[in-house]
């Protein structure tokens, strides 16, 4: 399959464009821009799409695997733009995160992508492709769960997963187990997702800014001394420079929470923004979608995150 290159020079579009939502019978395109999946959990995924009211087109080829990707880049690519560009499709949905996204980023026509707003959806490897199609397509993605961790997500997280994509206002999330690391109340784009990922964007044509945005992190697996060596390296790469707040989601098995923090507020001790923990996003349950590229309002003490309307009618 032909690579769909090339990107031009790096240009993040200041216009938000917000894509439409879903209504019953819309059309959900799954893609597969990392890893293989399995088939088990990939059917069990599609099978709760379809009985929340959904159509869903699985591409040929989406089986194919070389190693530890869902094919060779140019092929995942390929399939990702198709679904961007098929008229037919409302919205795309990753089948899985793993590892890959970061490889197809210089094979995509963003200015096509841009020509077809439609939510997208993704977390962990994914994060490459939200925070990339924000900056230079302009419009809104999701953050949440794919088609394998839908087939045994939490009711919350299903509820959370079918409000955001088909609400047509203002969504908020007030976790009542959040943790208040440091008060205060924040206006800004809500930007971020996967820690280590962010990080393998550094000094890439794909980094993004973090500056006057609430910034969310969420990770998996990442000894303390990583996070905190990860948290460093953006310090020192001037990319904390200027956050309006910071939102904590899931840092499973990243040792304990008293650690974490620590660290947290070591490493932004000279940012006087809030910071709220206990987010239910990322990889453990529940994963509540978060809206990236919305504006939101973040007030750490009353443990709420409100986003403007994230899709049009």
């Amino acid at each position: 399959m032909r690579a769909l290159i090339r990107t031009g020079a790096y240009r993040r579009r200041s216009r938000l464009r917000k894509p439409r939502r879903l209504r019953p019978g819309s059309l959900i395109g799954i893609a597969a821009p990392a890893s293989p999946f399995n088939r088990e959990s990939f059917e069990r995924g599609i099978r709760l799409l379809r009985g929340m009211g959904f159509e869903t087109v699985i591409p040929e080829g989406i089986w194919t695997s070389r190693g530890y990707l869902a094919g060779p880049d140019e092929h995942r690519a390929a399939l990702l733009q198709h679904l961007f560009e098929d008229e037919r499709v409302d919205a795309v949905l990753c089948a899985r995160g793993g590892y890959g996204s970061l490889r197809i980023l210089p094979l995509l026509d963003y200015d096509r992508i841009a020509a077809h707003p439609k939510i997208f959806i993704g977390f962990s490897d994914a994060t490459a492709l939200l925070s990339t199609i924000t900056c230079r397509c302009g419009f809104a993605a999701f953050h949440g769960p794919v088609v394998t961790s839908l087939a045994d997500a939490s009711a919350s997280t299903r509820t959370s997963f079918l409000t955001a994509i088909t609400c047509d206002g203002p969504l908020t999330i007030k976790p009542p187990a959040a943790v208040v690391l440091r008060s205060g109340r924040a206006a800004g784009v809500v930007c971020g997702g996967n820690l280590t990922t962010l990080c393998h964007l550094l000094g890439t044509p794909f980094q993004p800014s973090f500056r006057n945005r609430i910034l969310f992190l969420e990770d998996r697996g990442e000894a303390v001394y990583r996070i905190d060596r990860m948290l460093t390296q953006l310090k020192l790469a001037g990319c904390l420079e200027g956050i309006r707040g910071l939102i904590l989601g899931s840092f499973s098995d990243c040792g304990s929470d008293p650690e974490l923090f620590e660290i947290v507020g070591d490493r932004f001790s000279d940012a006087s923004v809030p910071i709220l923990a206990g987010v239910p996003a990322g990889h453990a349950e529940p994963n509540l979608i978060l809206p990236l590229g919305i504006k939101a309002v973040l007030d750490a003490d009353r443990h709420s995150l409100s986003f403007e309307c994230a899709t049009k009618g």
